[in-house]
């Protein structure tokens, strides 16, 4: 499903070059549940924004379902990137002026569809997370486990293929962040979803299918 050949990230200043990512290589297969690993600055979040599309690599190639995105414009990719991947922050991003509902519609506004199917869609994915009785409510009605709750809603509403998570666990007590690794596994097990998941948590990388660690930009396991 995806494949980095060779990847690099250098951010270049006047007076400084600095090496974010170095020849990374990894391919993750379809229904892979795969999680990334490392200290702080390692390059974990950069790698995952490259993988999501939200960064340009400055080296090496990328592979999303047999494509290679190298070769589209903006807006094929920010098509691409709406159809294809489900993003879940560890601070969740839900907007605050918008209730419950709203938030997990927000993918769906990029589609061609009616406001009724974007409705029918976003009630749905509530449903899947166990939220249907919260979708009047606002962000700030909810605690952390339901506002990442909310997030992954948000993030399987336009049914993607891979999702990407960027610490969904990081700002959750161990019961919610329990509650949250449970969801994701089962959409990986149910929807045969690709999941790519950034974690400080060795206990929520042991529930994953494999492990990847980065130290200092490089893949050393």
């Amino acid at each position: 499903m995806i494949k980095l050949n060779n990847i690099k990230k250098v951010y270049r200043t006047k007076t400084i070059e600095t090496t974010a990512l170095n020849n990374i290589d990894l391919h993750v297969p379809k229904g892979e549940f795969l999680s990334i690993m490392g200290p702080s600055g390692c390059g974990k979040s950069t790698l995952l924004n490259i993988i999501g599309l939200l960064d340009e690599p400055s080296g090496g190639n990328i592979i999303v379902d047999g494509k290679e995105v190298k070769n589209f414009n903006s807006k094929a990719l920010a098509k691409f990137r709406n159809q294809k991947l489900g993003f879940i922050f560890q601070s969740f991003h839900l907007i605050p002026d918008l209730n419950v509902i709203d938030n997990v519609e927000l993918p769906l506004l990029y589609r061609k569809i009616s406001a009724k199917e974007r409705r029918n869609l976003a009630a749905n994915a509530l449903e899947s997370v166990g939220l249907a009785n919260r979708k009047s409510h606002f962000p700030n009605q909810l605690s952390g486990g339901q506002k990442q709750r909310v997030a992954i809603a948000r993030a399987i509403v336009g049914q993607p293929e891979i999702i990407l998570a960027d610490e969904p666990t990081g700002n959750l007590d161990s019961v919610m962040g329990d509650e949250v690794m449970a969801i994701l596994s089962k959409l990986n097990k149910e929807n045969n979803t690709t999941i790519i998941m950034v974690t400080h948590d060795e206990r929520m990388a042991k529930k994953t299918h494999r492990l990847i660690r980065l130290y200092d930009g490089s893949q050393v396991a």
